[in-house]
């Protein structure tokens, strides 16, 4: 089953368990924040909630009463119907008829489990799925929270067997994500393990999460795919966040693929079919007019149509942000606004939502509640750390060392931390996501050393061993020096458990040190940037890449 997009994260060595539940291929959901927030507001805890009215009559979705989209702040009998079936798939929201923030990430939730694209607005394809797919799976539980126990196995039910199951459909393994923890499930546990090194008894312990939870990072699925950031054909072979965008794309035109950012014989065959229904040449080249098919009729420029996010403190953006503007700007800032406990569509669109959002939000921080995104508003929004400078400072593969040993210490969800997805079109909090390849893609981009960006892992080598974009791979590392690791073996890059650093010291023996993103702090606390000792000879598979 193909997910989408803002998510599973690579591990900087082997691993300890993440507690971030993975929805989708590209997606990650605060599954503790949903449920929380839905239960609160079932049970009428919610601050400032008022005893519920009685709710207005379903009203089926397809019908002419219901309006093509249905969005956040509507009250209706649509609503309503929405409510009911989302709660057939383990939502428990309380049916009052109004769109809040609980039902829209209960519509977000179902779209990233279904392989639509995920923009909180429930059109013609999130319907049409509605009614398609049955469903009373409880509500998804973290396997790693206490709330699961600590070997989950056959006969067992509940919200964490629905997230176990989940995750092994993630893995490719056909199971119905019903809760019920039967001989079907049990089996797909046990091929897991196997094919994992694993015990295969069939329970599912400390280990077996741990390898069901570590993935490579997603890639970022707010790539607009019209813009500079992507190729003007985008073909079979290539990888990265382009590629998750038209996968997303494709499948919220009715195909099926998996939104892993990688272009493969199933996204071919998929551009083809689309091609075809489209009146297209079917070349499977995803060219000008292909792009503008697939963003056709995607109604308020939601989901995956959004500009590529841009740094609000940028030259591209205006002194003063303002309701009614659409640019990547306004991407950036909705994501900015979200990581601040907002629960905004990221479409760069700046309506009344995100004009409530920034008020909020300056109330909050003491500021002049104008709604204008001004210079405090947004260095409030970075908080008190300067985002990375816009253009790159330079000096090429000279000064990538110097540029990596800077940032040690900063820690792994701080605005430091968050911007440096910015040189991968990401958004996003880093404590959402596996980061270390955007690391190095960041600083690539600040010394201009190479012109390569992939948050992806598997990419640099892809890319070093073909001995494209000024990267080759090196049996003779120095310091400056990129290096990737294969915590598997095989030196294949792929299944998740890979990392990636800058070289920092090297011994002359087996022995280097390293600047890593997304690592663990030596001396305890949150993960970030930091130095480690590796080595050439302690059972993982090391790849060291020159960058000239």
């Amino acid at each position: 089953m193909g997910r989408l997009a803002p998510l599973a994260r690579a591990e900087d060595g082997p691993p300890s368990p993440r507690h971030t539940r993975r929805t989708a291929a590209g997606w990650r959901i605060r599954v503790g924040t949903f449920a929380a927030t839905a239960a609160m507001v079932a049970a009428g805890l919610v601050l400032g909630a008022h005893p519920a009215a009685a709710a207005p009559a379903p009203v089926r979705l397809t019908s002419a009463s219901c309006p093509n989209e249905i969005v956040q702040g509507q009250t209706s009998g649509c609503v309503t119907e929405l409510q009911n079936l989302l709660n057939a798939h383990g939502a428990g929201l309380t049916v009052d008829g109004q769109f809040g923030a609980a039902t829209l990430y209960a519509v977000r939730e179902y779209q990233a489990a279904t392989a639509i694209a995920v923009d909180g607005r429930v059109g013609p394809a999130t319907k049409s799925k509605l009614y398609a797919t049955g469903g009373s799976a409880p509500a998804p539980v973290d396997l790693t929270s206490s709330s699961c126990p600590a070997n989950i196995v056959q006969g067992a039910k509940g919200g964490c067997v629905t997230e176990l199951q989940r995750l092994l459909v993630h893995h490719g393994y056909a199971v119905d994500v019903d809760g019920d923890f039967g001989a079907g499930t049990a089996s797909a546990v046990r091929s897991f393990q196997s094919a994992h090194g694993l015990t295969a008894d069939g329970q599912v312990g400390t280990n077996t999460k741990r390898a069901l939870y570590d993935t490579d990072e997603s890639p970022s699925t707010g790539l607009d795919l019209r813009s500079a950031s992507c190729p003007q054909n985008i073909v079979e072979g290539q990888s990265g966040g382009c590629v998750a965008t038209l996968q997303s794309l494709l499948n919220g035109k009715g195909q099926s693929v998996d939104v892993d950012g990688s272009f493969g014989p199933q996204t071919l065959a998929a551009v083809k079919a689309f091609q075809a229904a489209s009146g297209l040449s079917a070349d499977g080249q995803v060219g000008p007019n292909t792009k503008a098919a697939l963003y056709a009729n995607i109604g308020g420029g939601g989901g995956n149509g959004a500009p590529a996010p841009v740094n609000l403190t940028s030259a591209s953006c205006p002194n003063e942000i303002v309701q009614g503007q659409r640019s990547g700007c306004v991407t950036e800032l909705q994501s900015l606004l979200n990581h601040h406990g907002a629960d905004l569509a990221v479409d760069g669109d700046f309506g009344p939502l995100t004009g409530s959002a920034v008020r909020d939000f300056q109330a909050e921080k003491g500021l002049a509640v104008d709604g204008h995104v001004g210079p405090d508003t947004k260095a409030a929004l970075y908080g008190a750390v300067t985002p990375p400078s816009s253009p790159a400072p330079g000096g090429g593969y000279a000064k990538i060392l110097d540029v990596a040993e800077a940032e040690v210490g900063t820690v792994e969800g701080s605005a430091r931390a968050n911007s440096y997805g910015a040189a991968v079109g990401l958004s996003l909090s880093t404590s959402n996501y596996a980061w270390c390849a955007t690391f190095v893609s960041w600083v690539a981009k600040q010394t201009g050393a190479s012109s390569y960006r992939n948050s992806y892992v598997s990419g640099w080598v892809k890319q070093a061993r073909a001995g494209n974009y000024h990267l080759s791979v090196t049996t003779n590392p120095q310091p400056g020096d990129i290096v990737a690791f294969d915590w598997d073996g095989g030196s294949d890059f792929t299944g998740g458990n890979e990392h990636i650093g800058i070289v920092r010291t090297v011994s002359g023996g087996s022995s280097f040190t390293t600047v890593e993103g997304n690592t663990s702090n030596p001396n305890g606390g949150s993960d970030g940037v930091y130095v480690k000792t590796r080595s050439t000879d302690s059972g993982y598979d090391v790849v060291f890449i020159r960058v000239r």
